[in-house]
């Protein structure tokens, strides 16, 4: 239902003036709908920034791009067309992760996507995790933000979606499960996205992915250390 107004108006928007923000909106929309009730800590992202988000489900790319407007790098194989298609509205940005010897490629591929106004968000555990701890970060693709042309803000971002993590995490489980698991969820989905502050960009690419790891897992212990027994 939310897919069949929107989608017209969006494309009737784009048709007409060449551009549409209803893509942000949808996703903030479907969101709500299954549940998720965000909340943002720290400053928007403005034009420019890289954010490097810690991935627990699908769900993070709705939250995230709902709350911020930010496009995302994603694997190639989505699977549906239709999945495609809406994750082109969207403006994202495809990598092949298993092409080891175009990884500049696609990092250039990443820097002129980040000279556009709009933020965008890579995931470096390359996977959703189990959601109780994090994976390890990928380092090739935050070449990226040397190549654009653009100053690159480099923010973590922690998705936190506190006693519920477990339950939510996606890992080792089918995805037409895991779909139907979260959609059959009762209650509503608390997620507070931790908007931390710009890394410094004198270290090379490993040294940033390390650094980010660092921030986010802080940041998400911090919060388990707090949270009520």
């Amino acid at each position: 239902m939310l897919f069949a107004v929107l989608g017209p108006v969006h494309v009737l928007t784009k048709a007409l003036f060449g551009r549409s923000h209803w893509p942000p909106r949808f996703l903030a929309a479907a969101g709500w709908i299954i549940g998720a009730r965000a909340r943002l800590s720290g400053d928007r992202p403005g034009p420019h920034t890289l954010l490097i988000s810690n991935h627990v489900n699908w769900l993070d790319i709705l939250i995230l791009g709902g709350a911020t407007g930010t496009a995302f790098v994603s694997k190639d194989n989505l699977g549906h067309g239709l999945f495609h298609w809406l994750a082109d509205q969207n403006s994202t940005v495809y990598v092949r992760r298993e092409h080891a010897r175009g990884a500049k490629d696609q990092a250039m591929t990443i820097a002129r996507a980040l000279e556009r106004e709009q933020p965008l968000t890579l995931f470096p555990e390359g996977t959703t995790g189990p959601g109780t701890h994090l994976l390890p970060f990928r380092s090739t693709l935050l070449e990226a933000a040397m190549f654009a042309e653009k100053d690159v803000q480099i923010r973590p971002v922690a998705l936190d979606y506190g006693a519920a993590a477990s339950e939510i995490g996606w890992h080792n489980e089918p995805g037409k499960q895991n779909i139907l698991r979260i959609l059959g969820r009762k209650g509503i989905i608390p997620v507070t996205i931790n908007l931390l502050d710009p890394l410094t960009r004198s270290g090379d690419r490993k040294a940033l992915a390390n650094a980010a790891r660092e921030a986010i897992a802080q940041t998400l212990a911090s919060s388990r250390d707090a949270a009520p027994l």
